[in-house]
């Protein structure tokens, strides 16, 4: 077996893992090895100390299986993981042994040693049992081995690497194994068997136990930095930003001096979004090489980003006030962007001048410079110096300073030099593809601005032409035309477009037109409004409207509950104690400590990772099906979904737009579309107290009671009613508006029904709710119950004419019944109330009419005449409907007044008598006289 080992490629990895081992002796650290001189174990404890104060530095005891550290489960734990946590824990125990060396100290300094026994001190006590020794030297001894002291191998430990390393020259993996793992037992801290380890597991394909050799490796000698940039390497390979970040970071601390680590921990930074880090990455590049302006640049830019722009102007500042003699322009341009846009202009004018003595600058970079400077001293407020700059600047071809003109034009656009800024502006008005639109759009507010707003009209109509879907030019264009008085060409402006042309204007990638918008929408139905053409309004709006009443609705359940993502669950999962199957990359038996509420959350994130993958199949599955393609990798399904974003945005912020809901609403009642006008109610009214006033819940309610009133249906209005009701108890006019709605009801209402039971409980002073209350038995011709109620009722209002018409009305129809008795007694007190009904009303036509229909409803048909009679003998005028509460009573009825005059009525019924008694003739003629026109 041995003589078919190559000895070249043994000498060849032997001296590549001495390259590796850094200097470090390769051990690092061992326990069984052989010492040169009695001092050594003082000068290995020195040792130690020293490493102490440098850092972290792994170290295996007897308590600690260094193979199981890569051929254990994982406990959800990485390897690089493991080490952070083991590094941080040694840190806080050196800091906790500090921190207690430190409380010593102060101890001691506070209580010197002064006590004496039988008048001598301690001091003197020392001073007498040393006498005559020889005194050791307290003063602390150099750290360091002494020359000659070096630590080595045991032959044992040196036969088995040897012979290992052989095996690996000659392939030999099987045969090399056993003995590696042979020395890891035997000298658990020596770099080189666990380096050889991850060679023969990388040459076998099995990248994982190779990766984890070499981090153990470079772990006990991490000074060797070749070893941190082959993780680093590997780590890329598999995308995994904590190790890529760990290895890189201890590449660095191997290798100050390697720019190439930190572009690539600084690239890495920026891709995680942390630019603050990569910008201290790319300025610790700058101090290692202050000639590197790409790395300089990048720090400003960085910290740029991240917002803190005075330490970005720092960072240019130092290298220019100390390279005065290498000017380099684009340094210079980037310090003076950053200038102007911290409002620092008088720094700025400084840099202009000193960049003007770069050599070699081109024509365009000069002409940048005035430009620059011309805005700083308009910014300043010199307005005369920066005029006389740009006269003197030659702008003889637009179309290649178009950059340079468009900022000067900005510039005076924002410092509201409308002038300036329109001569700049109609230099680059006919250039060719050079943003038109948008420039059409700034000379259009530059002319609106100086109050020309013929001309600002002319130039939204250019703009529009370039860009018609920006909604902000188009809504301001239709207000102007509004001003102007031309509604019908505001019209057309926000109308949709042709059917044809819709086509043709909207791209592919635009998800919705600019006709669509809410902006244009509502711009729209209130120009239709204006002109009271409500069903245009109507049509227009109404489904925007109540689409975001929707979702305004819908998102005030989305409750505000931060969901973790996915990388947070899983770490918490990782303390439960599952080993679902073998990972090569992590630690075996070590468990992190961790409290209950700790172990709670790592259940409830186990839970939470099961029930996403389940649900990310499930979608999986049926987007398959559906013939679609998966995107594995499209993010966190199951997250909540965000507040969604509404059709009109910002539409309840106002109380304009409030009034604007119910404008709408009174325009579906006035176009009979009840149904949609009661939903928008009902959506409104949920929402929260805070964004509707008390004052405009009320109209919204009274608008619904007026609703449920005129319209057949009163099942969704029903609500409304109750609450004018409940509002106003004491309101005949509210109860009569009830009453109607309920009326409409085929069978028996529930709802109606506890209600009123609840409120004649409640309100034991008002009449009205005991009467509706009797009339539901009157309904059901329970006339006895009725007239109860009635008389309940009597007792509270004795001197109403309604409930003494009731009274006497019930207790004639409650005299007709089989079951009573004493049916003379009960009509003669029904026809009491009766007569005192009349006296109330002072023998009205109403109440004479009554009386007659009573008399004929009994039989007694010569009285009923009589009266009859009456009711002819009295002409009644007619009168309006009375107005309802939520009715403005100021407001004249639009409407006929209602026929009052019974004479019709009493005419038909006397007819009917005189017909019975055999007086055709005398029907016939009260017939003609008063029914018929």
């Amino acid at each position: 077996m041995e003589n078919e080992k190559d000895p070249a490629k043994a000498d060849e990895v032997a001296r590549e893992m001495e390259e590796t081992d850094g200097g470090d002796g390769g051990g690092g650290g061992e326990e069984e090895l052989e010492e040169d001189d009695e001092g050594e174990d003082g000068e290995e404890e020195e040792d130690e100390d020293e490493d102490e104060e440098e850092g972290y530095t792994l170290h295996f005891d007897g308590d600690m299986d260094p193979l199981g550290f890569v051929q254990g489960g994982n406990h959800g734990v990485e390897l690089y993981q493991q080490f952070e946590r083991l590094e941080y824990e040694a840190l806080a125990e050196r800091k906790r042994k500090a921190l207690h060396e430190q409380e010593r100290t102060v101890e001691s300094v506070k209580k010197p040693r002064v006590a004496e026994v039988l008048g001598v001190t301690v001091e003197e006590i020392d001073e007498l049992m040393n006498f005559g020794r020889r005194r050791r030297s307290r003063a602390s001894k150099k750290k360091g081995r002494k020359k000659g002291s070096k630590r080595k191998l045991t032959p044992e430990v040196a036969r088995k690497l040897g012979d290992a390393t052989l095996c690996y020259a000659s392939g030999d993996y099987d045969e090399a194994i056993p003995l590696l793992e042979e020395i890891v037992r035997l000298a658990p801290n020596l770099s080189d068997a666990y380096h050889l380890l991850g060679l023969i597991y990388d040459a076998r394909g099995d990248r994982g136990k190779a990766l984890n050799f070499h981090m153990i490796a470079a772990h006990l000698s991490p000074k060797d930095p070749s070893i941190w940039k082959k993780l680093v390497a590997w780590s890329i390979e598999q995308k995994n930003t904590g190790q890529i970040r760990y290895c890189l970071m201890k590449a660095i601390a191997a290798d100050p001096k390697d720019v190439g680590l930190r572009f690539d921990l600084a690239l890495l930074y920026f891709e995680l979004g942390e630019y603050q880090k990569a910008a201290e990455s790319y300025e610790q590049i700058v101090g290692i090489y202050p000639a590197n302006i790409e790395a300089l640049k990048m720090a400003a830019k960085m910290y740029q980003k991240c917002g803190l722009i005075d330490r970005a102007i720092r960072v240019l500042e130092g290298h220019v006030n100390g390279h005065h003699s290498e000017c380099n322009y684009s340094v210079d341009n980037l310090l003076l962007g950053f200038y102007m846009d911290n409002g620092s202009h008088k720094e700025a004018l400084r840099l202009v001048e000193h960049a003007y003595s770069i050599p070699g600058l081109e024509k365009r970079n000069i002409l940048y410079l005035k430009v620059k400077e011309a805005v700083c001293h308009a910014r300043l407020g010199k307005m005369q110096h920066a005029e006389a700059l740009l006269k003197g600047m030659q702008m003889d071809h637009p179309a290649e300073n178009g950059d340079l003109i468009i900022e000067v034009a900005d510039s005076f656009l924002n410092l509201g030099q409308y002038h300036y800024a329109l001569k700049f502006y109609s230099m680059l008005e006919e250039i060719p593809n050079l943003d038109n639109g948008n420039i059409h759009l700034k000379i259009a507010q530059c002319f609106l601005s100086i109050k020309e707003r013929g001309k600002a009209i002319v130039f939204y109509y250019k703009a529009l032409s370039e860009i018609e879907d920006n909604v902000d030019a188009r809504i301001i264009l239709s207000s102007l035309l509004l001003e102007e008085g031309k509604e019908q060409e505001t019209i057309n402006l926000l109308s949709p477009p042709k059917v044809s042309e819709k086509t043709s204007n909207l791209s592919s990638a635009q998800l919705k037109p600019w006709w669509e918008n809410g902006k244009i929408k509502m711009q729209l139905a209130k120009v239709y409004h204006a002109k009271g053409m409500l069903k245009d309004f109507v049509d227009t709006i109404y489904s925007y409207v109540r689409e975001t009443l929707v979702i305004e609705i819908m998102n005030q359940k989305v409750r505000p509950v931060k969901k973790l993502a996915k990388s947070v669950l899983f770490e918490r999962a990782k303390l439960l104690d599952e080993q679902d199957g073998e990972c090569d990359n992590l630690f075996r038996g070590f468990r992190p400590v961790a409290r209950m509420t700790e172990l709670v959350k790592a259940i409830r994130a186990r839970k939470s990772l099961k029930k996403r993958a389940a649900l990310k199949e499930e979608r999986k599955a049926a987007a398959l099906a559906a013939g679609l393609d998966w995107q594995s990798d499209s993010g966190d399904e199951t997250l909540p979904k965000a507040k969604q974003e509404p059709p009109l945005l910002d539409f309840l912020k106002d109380e304009e737009h409030l009034q604007f809901i119910l404008d709408l609403c009174k325009a579906l009642v006035s176009v009979h579309r009840y149904w949609e006008a009661l939903e928008l109610i009902n959506h409104t009214l949920k929402l929260e107290y805070n964004t509707i006033s008390t004052e405009k819940r009320e109209e919204f309610r009274s608008l619904g009671a007026h609703i449920a009133y005129s319209s057949s249906d009163p099942k969704h209005g029903y609500n409304y009613v109750r609450y004018i009701a409940q509002q106003h108890p004491y309101s005949i006019a509210a109860w009569n508006c009830y009453y109607k709605v309920v009326s409409r009801y085929d069978s028996r209402f529930s709802r109606h029904m506890k209600f009123i039971l609840r409120m004649r409980v409640e309100l034991k002073d008002c009449a009205m709710p005991i009467v509706i209350y009797g009339h539901q038995f009157t309904m059901i011709s329970q006339h006895q119950s009725a007239a109860k109620e009635y008389l309940e009722a009597y007792k509270v209002q004795p001197e109403d004419p309604l409930i003494n018409l009731c009274v006497g009305t019930a207790l004639i129809n409650l005299s007709l019944g089989f079951r009573l008795q004493k049916k003379h007694n009960c009509i003669a007190q029904g026809f009491a109330f009766l007569y005192n009904y009349l006296r109330i009303c002072n023998d009205s036509q109403e109440a004479l009419y009554n009386i007659a229909r009573a008399y004929q409803h009994v039989g007694l048909v010569t009285l009923a005449a009589l009266y009859y009679e009456k009711v002819l003998a009295i002409q009644e005028k007619d009168h309006p409907i009375p107005k309802l509460p939520y009715e403005d009573s100021s407001v004249p009825a639009d409407k006929m007044p209602i026929y009052c005059n019974l004479h019709r009525e009493a005419a038909y019924n006397l007819h009917l008598i005189y017909k019975k008694s055999g007086a055709v003739d005398l029907a016939r003629q009260v017939l003609r006289n008063y029914c018929t026109f």
